[in-house]
């Protein structure tokens, strides 16, 4: 019995390094064709974090080398640990999920409209970005550059680098994703707690989830800033002062390691289990876990159900982009962070290596899609000729709902056009997925260009503008 116990000890040490040095390799082949300087990654395995580990550089010029306490930009995945502030909250009886935010704004109001007569602005639908707010996301401020107040970026006042923050869409009846909405809630936060939000982010999060490393403050102190990595631009542009400012706290602002995300998501996969002392009690996490709006949860996207429901957020600033997946309720998860802005989905890629290995349930992670019969063909024509414009530097504003149209021209045409130069000549359009939202109808398409193709899921309004449109790399 001891020699049986001796070889199973042994098999399991030969497979656990193969893994490991299967999930490595990938890894650093990866970042070598895609010319990634830094990488960060952990692995979560039966409610624990069984893998964590730096690749590679914080920067270029130092080569001081990744370790799993380096800090990255978070991007986006901060909208879904500021949801669970928010959340937090609300079983303090000190926000709630379904009345009028203007209710607990103090500072600031969100100005009244005829939009908001009937349907109100709730933090329900801001958290499942369905509540009719303007302002996509956040693009940051230089280093040295002035930095707006947050009631400026509510407003939309110098030296605020983007539109005011209103209702345009009448709310709860679609959705479309704004960075807009959680910088409401930044202020509401603020507003109910008489707290900074890193402050009380840090008490009510960061520190009950043992996150030690992570931090919302906006710019770092210089204890912090010494432990960062550099950001990089596509081509291995680096960021002008290493990094942007983002007073953007709740929807941009975090910095963070992949083993203290990794530990957001066990205390998320805690609270749905119901464990003694979570974060959130059982019923909140399970709301926050229920499809609310198209794919979204509460401050998180949703794929799959049942036993392989997963919680999913990936996040973009100035040179960083971040990704984030786990399990509901097997206790598995990854979560993968670069000091770039890389647009081939290698972190995706990464995942699925890591998913395989460790036996995640309902492989492939990603969806797989093919063509289903088009019986609206106009619709297709439109959005192949809305891309061949866009790639000559156009928008077709006749084509596009006005907000769409004034989003893409003053902040993303010349990015888009520089995209679609990369990938090359737009060559054939498919439909491979068909959706209705009451009168939002969405629809999902390959873009099959000359260098690579990409998955484009559109939605299209009453008057078959489109009204949201985003690239998926396939």
């Amino acid at each position: 019995m001891r020699n049986f116990a001796a070889v199973i000890c042994i098999l399991l040490a030969v497979s656990t390094g193969a893994r490991a040095d299967q999930i490595d390799d990938f890894v650093t082949q990866q970042m070598q064709k895609r010319n990634i300087r830094g990488l960060s990654l952990a692995v979560i395995e039966n409610g624990r974090i069984v893998k964590a580990k730096g690749y590679g550089f914080t920067d270029r010029v130092s080569r001081n080398p990744v370790t799993t306490e380096t800090l990255f930009q978070a991007g986006s995945v901060s909208k879904a640990v500021s949801a669970v502030g928010a959340l937090r909250l609300v079983e303090q009886g000190r926000l709630s999920l379904d009345e009028d935010v203007n209710r607990r704004l103090a500072t600031w109001k969100l100005p009244d409209s005829p939009l908001t007569k009937d349907e109100k602005v709730t933090l329900r639908r801001i958290l499942s970005h369905s509540a009719g707010l303007t302002v996509h996301g956040f693009p940051g401020y230089a280093v040295d550059a002035p930095r707006p107040t947050l009631v400026q970026v509510l407003n939309g006042e110098r030296p605020s680098n983007t539109p005011a923050i209103r209702v345009d869409v009448a709310p709860g009846s679609q959705w479309r994703y704004s960075g807009g909405g959680y910088t409401i809630l930044q202020q509401m936060m603020i507003d109910v707690t008489g707290k900074s939000f890193p402050d009380q982010m840090r008490e009510n999060v960061i520190e009950p989830l043992g996150m030690r490393d992570s931090t919302f403050e906006q710019p770092l102190p210089p204890g912090k800033a010494r432990a960062t990595a550099s950001g990089y631009f596509p081509e291995a542009r680096p960021v002008p002062g290493r990094w942007h400012v983002y007073p953007e706290m709740a929807a941009a602002g975090l910095w963070t390691t992949p083993s203290d995300l990794a530990r957001f998501a066990i205390g998320v996969q805690r609270a749905y289990a119901g464990a003694p002392g979570a974060i959130l009690t059982q019923p909140t996490a399970r709301q926050m876990l229920t499809y609310q709006k198209a794919d979204d949860g509460l401050g998180l996207f949703l794929q799959s159900s049942g036993r392989t429901l997963r919680f999913v957020h990936n996040g973009r600033d100035a040179g960083f982009d971040a990704l984030l997946s786990a399990y509901a309720e097997t206790g598995q998860g990854a979560v993968i962070m670069i000091n770039a802005n890389e647009d081939s989905q290698m972190m995706t890629r990464i995942l699925e290596v890591i998913a395989r290995q460790y036996r995640w349930p309902g492989l492939p992670i990603q969806p797989r899609y093919t063509a289903i019969p088009d019986s609206e063909p106009s619709l297709a024509a439109k959005v192949r000729a809305i891309f061949v414009h866009l790639a000559a530097g156009v928008v077709d504003r006749d084509q596009m709902s006005p907000q769409l149209s004034a989003l893409i021209d003053s902040q993303m045409k010349t990015g888009l056009a520089k995209f679609l130069k990369d990938v090359g000549t737009l060559r054939g359009i498919e439909l491979v997925e068909r959706k209705e939202q009451g009168i939002v109808r969405v629809r999902r398409y390959r873009l099959m260009f000359s260098r690579q193709s990409w998955l484009a899921p559109c939605t299209f309004d009453k008057d078959d503008r489109l009204s949201s449109i985003a690239l998926e790399p396939e």
